[in-house]
């Protein structure tokens, strides 16, 4: 059996730019990084941001992970191509890959078997260095904050209230704490410090929210770096970084184009984790995409716990977006997983732990409904699978009112997600009432206990001292009127990783709070999540190795 990356590379791609005469783009409104990766010129995106969104958005959103593995961009993927081949103009709108994924537990991220985008060793490495860019704005803010305090701090910077903290797109736990400039005077004032992984970073929070690069020079102005001894608040406008940041990220805001195995466009463009950021690919991305084609699949982060309700809550309230219909991603393993069978008996049929663990699934349709989008859910087939456990899973969710289909996207490619796409094409021609789930207007605590209790399930909602006195800051100093956005760990629906299943009525707690006003939005830490991931025993850049003619193997 092929590897991914093998499959990937037999593959034979078309030049990039016959791949964007299928969504209406010429030559001329690309900047070519090679044959088969491209830039949308600036010229050709102020040209469609005047036309309207044509297109029907289709969300892709998964059950909670396990290590079983569910393949939600596998799907995505897949979908796209099933779609076209149901005669639709269709096109997909994804994120890029983190380096930490790559080099960390999962490798690649760019789908598997038969549904992929390529070329796929670009994409999860470098790419059109998209992230480098935004590691590089994120270290001149810091630096430039810094300077300005070893240069006589005319702001009056309080350097035991300095908020903005460094990143890298890798991960590296040793980095989390640091203390900076300790070589003596020159170095500067001494300090505590941290990083971040890049995804993280508000600046790609603020690329995927952006409208353009006005929009983009606006926020980067708004973030907010840290207090003066007066309890001001400090911005990155008063540092004077913005024009120096929004440089190094001209060409990051544009987004790229690619394709898939089965030359489908996709348009590829930013990237932030779901547990720990927004988790959707870029505005920018989604809405030309909505204004060139007629389908539009794009993904969300991580289980729909996360990443559909930050793409309902935030993106689609900051881009004024109204998804069509959406399709969640599960597996009979990993539902199994849920439903306590350990990852080495997988294989084994067994009714019961999959009806037990369903009730993860239920979760998440439920959840799903409480915004007014239909449904449908997407069984992503493995070999092991029993035709008695797909059947049983198949009358589960007719059961919770939604219809099952099973994806064979990895082995067959677009013609194993037809029945998928057929049913999805149907959901959207559905009359939606999508809305979000709460009310900006809501005090901050309120909006952060509303998806605990609603979406999370959880009962009692515990806010440490310090997040409760944060969130009272940030509303006296006007920011109680924006969307959050709650950081916990991905592995459960609760903010603890060991609770499998569908936990209720625990004990929610938020231990810190962080102000992104240039994103615009409130970040809520939940439980023991880290900004800044480390890495695996045996991580996957230990089986990454590239030969004497530069072909990469290991990637995935």
């Amino acid at each position: 059996m092929l590897s991914d990356i093998e499959i990937s590379q037999q593959n034979r791609p078309e030049p990039i730019v016959r791949i964007a005469e299928k969504i209406g783009l010429g030559e001329d409104d690309l900047e070519l990084y090679g044959r088969y990766k491209a830039k949308i010129s600036f010229a050709k995106l102020r040209e469609l941001a005047g036309k309207p969104l044509k297109g029907k958005l289709i969300l892709v959103t998964a059950i909670t992970p396990t290590p079983a593995g569910e393949g939600k961009s596998t799907v995505s993927i897949g979908l796209a191509d099933a779609l076209r081949l149901c005669g639709k103009n269709a096109a997909a709108a994804l994120r890029e890959p983190s380096l930490g994924p790559c080099f960390g537990l999962k490798g690649g991220a760019t789908g598997g078997g038969y549904s992929q985008i390529v070329p796929m060793e670009d994409i999860n490495l470098h790419f059109t260095g998209d992230i480098h860019a935004i590691t590089a704005a994120n270290n001149l803010l810091a630096a430039m904050t810094d300077n300005h305090i070893k240069q006589g701090n005319e702001l009056g910077i309080d350097p035991e209230k300095i908020c903005w903290r460094r990143c890298l797109d890798l991960n590296d736990r040793a980095l989390r704490n640091i203390e900076i400039a300790l070589g003596g005077n020159a170095d500067g004032l001494p300090r505590r410090d941290g990083f971040d992984i890049s995804v993280a970073s508000e600046i790609m929070a603020i690329l995927c929210l952006t409208e353009d690069i006005n929009d983009l020079k606006k926020r980067l102005g708004n973030i907010v770096i840290g207090q003066s001894f007066d309890g001001r608040y400090v911005t990155a406008g008063e540092i004077k970084a913005v024009g120096a940041m929004a440089a190094l990220l001209k060409d990051a805001i544009r987004p790229n184009l690619v394709q898939t195995l089965e030359k489908t466009p996709a348009l590829v463009h930013g990237g932030p984790f779901a547990n720990i950021a927004h988790g959707c690919n870029s505005l920018i991305a989604t809405k030309t995409a909505l204004r060139l084609a007629d389908y539009v699949v794009t993904e969300a982060g991580f289980g729909a716990d996360l990443g559909a309700e930050k793409f309902f809550d935030i993106k689609c309230r900051i881009g004024g977006l109204k998804p069509s219909a959406a399709v969640i991603v599960a597996t009979v393993r990993a539902l199994k997983m849920h439903g306590g069978v350990e990852k080495d008996r997988l294989g084994e049929e067994n009714p019961e732990a999959l009806r037990k663990g369903f009730a993860n699934l239920k979760v998440h349709l439920e959840n799903l409904a409480k915004f007014g989008v239909p449904t449908v859910a997407a069984i992503n087939r493995f070999v092991s699978d029993s035709n008695a456990e797909i059947a049983l899973l198949r009358e589960l969710c007719a059961a919770a009112g939604v219809a099952a289909v099973t994806a064979t996207g990895w082995e067959n490619g677009g013609k194993g997600v037809l029945e998928l796409a057929q049913n999805v094409i149907k959901a959207a021609e559905q009359p939606g009432s999508f809305a979000p789930l709460y009310d900006t207007a809501l005090p901050l605590k309120e909006k952060i206990s509303l998806i605990a209790r609603e979406i999370y399930r959880a009962g009692e909602i515990v806010f440490s001292d310090k997040a409760a006195q944060k969130l009272a800051e940030f509303e006296n100093k006007g920011y109680g009127r924006l969307p959050v956005c709650i950081a916990k760990t991905q592995n459960s629906i609760s903010d603890d990783p060991k609770r499998k299943g569908a936990p209720e009525g625990y004990s929610f707690t938020v231990g810190d709070v962080r102000l992104s006003a240039g994103a615009g939005f409130v970040v809520a830490l939940a439980g023991n999540i880290l900004t800044m991931p480390g890495l695996p025993k045996h991580p996957a850049a230990e089986r990454i190795d590239v030969d004497e003619n530069g072909i990469i193997s290991g990637l995935f």
